[in-house]
């Protein structure tokens, strides 16, 4: 009976783990799943209401933040001048280049660049070195002249001699005093022929001389002014101009109390230039100086340059005593075109292009009506611009409060 009563415990306690263990593989296998979407479901529902929190403050900021104000400015009156820009240099207006009569190796400088010099004055000296042909030249030169002297001594003589006789029977009264005065004549002609021989032969001896270096070649100044440039130095050869060679430079002479400006200009300006048109001109050398120019010569002529046709242009330079400027400077010219005095004007930056009627092109601008900050478009008409200000012929009134564009990021100041 025992023995029963244990069996049926056993079995029941078998029996009860059993169900311990499938129980407990539902509850692993269900619930655990159950928990971890359970966990997501909520994770998910505080992410979207965190998103939407975010969301709803951001466009509520939006929506509170400041409209746009924009600026406004009025019309002015002002000068304005139109100019197109020359470029080119400053050069003397007389500059000389002196050059020696004849070939040879210098021999002494006496003067250097940036010295004054007077007309007349010495430069330099050249020793003249003859080549043999010039040698035979002066010697077949001399024996003619010298050939010349003997043969019009002789005729000279006989016309001396015969005129001896001839007064000798002339004063016997046995010849006519025509016949005497014939004899005369003709020993006055012969003699005149044997000076002007010896003269020859003293210009061909001299010549002689000086090519064979015994006489030296001087070289003067042929006008008043600073040298520019000795770009000669002692011991270096010349050459004479002449019809086949420019000949070398001794010394470059300019008169820098008259100095020009020479430019080019584009064909698109030339037309509008006048005599006398004023320039202001800008140095590159000299900064924060202007200085004062009239224009007085345009070339008849334009030159292809750059794909562009330009005209040269000449501006005499208005110089104070104090001023001193250098040959050779690069220069600009701002050459005023046309002026206008107390007119309307706008900055051109508030003009705004677009279609008008009839698809037709128009300017306008932006002004404010009567409530603030609304604005309508106004045509306006504009006459002389400068670049920065434009006239304003018609449209606008100087009571009228024109809007500025707004600002690009290029334009705004960098913190």
């Amino acid at each position: 009976m025992l023995l029963d009563v244990i069996k049926c415990f056993s079995v029941r306690i078998m029996a009860y783990s059993t169900l311990h263990c499938i129980l407990l593989k539902f509850y692993n296998h269900f619930i655990s799943k159950f928990m971890i979407r359970k966990f997501f479901f909520w994770l998910s529902v505080l992410l979207f209401s965190f998103l939407s929190g975010w969301l709803g403050m951001y466009f509520y900021q939006k929506g509170k933040a400041d409209p746009i104000i924009y600026k406004t400015e009025k019309p002015f009156r002002t000068d304005i001048n139109r100019k197109t820009v020359a470029t080119g240099s400053i050069v003397p207006r007389r500059e000389v280049q002196i050059k020696p009569q004849a070939s040879g190796i210098i021999e002494a400088l006496f003067v250097e660049a940036g010295q004054q010099v007077r007309a007349g004055q010495l430069l330099a000296r050249v020793k003249l070195v003859q080549s043999i042909t010039g040698k035979n030249n002066d010697m077949m030169n001399m024996n003619s002249a010298r050939n010349q002297v003997e043969s019009a001594k002789i005729s000279m003589d006989n016309a001396s001699t015969e005129l001896e006789r001839q007064k000798k029977l002339y004063d016997q009264k046995v010849t006519s005093q025509q016949e005497y005065n014939r004899f005369v004549f003709d020993y006055n002609g012969r003699k005149e022929t044997y000076e002007t021989a010896n003269a020859n032969l003293r210009l061909v001896n001299q010549g002689i001389l000086q090519n064979s270096g015994v006489v030296p070649n001087e070289i003067y100044a042929t006008v008043d002014g600073t040298v520019l440039d000795v770009p000669v130095k002692v011991g270096s050869s010349v050459v004479e101009r002449n019809n086949f060679n420019e000949g070398t430079t001794v010394a470059i002479i300019a008169d820098m109390k008259s100095l020009v400006f020479e430019g080019k200009i584009d064909e698109s300006e030339v037309g509008k230039l006048q005599p006398d048109t004023e320039m202001e001109l800008n140095i590159g050398a000299i900064e924060n100086k202007k200085y004062r120019a009239k224009l007085e010569y345009v070339s008849p002529k334009g030159v292809e340059k750059e794909g562009a046709i330009k005209f040269e242009i000449r501006a005499k330079l208005l110089l104070a005593e104090s001023d001193v400027l250098r040959a050779g400077y690069s220069a600009s010219a701002d050459i005023i075109l046309e002026r206008k005095t107390n007119v309307l004007a706008i900055k051109e930056s508030m003009l705004q292009f677009g279609k008008g009627e009839k698809g037709k092109d128009s300017v306008f601008v932006e002004i404010e009506t009567a409530k603030v900050q609304v604005f309508k478009k106004q045509l306006v008409k504009t006459g002389v611009s400068d670049g920065l200000n434009v006239e304003i012929l018609s449209g606008i009134v100087e009571k009228d409060k024109i809007k500025l564009p707004p600002m690009k990021d290029k334009d705004k100041p960098k913190d």
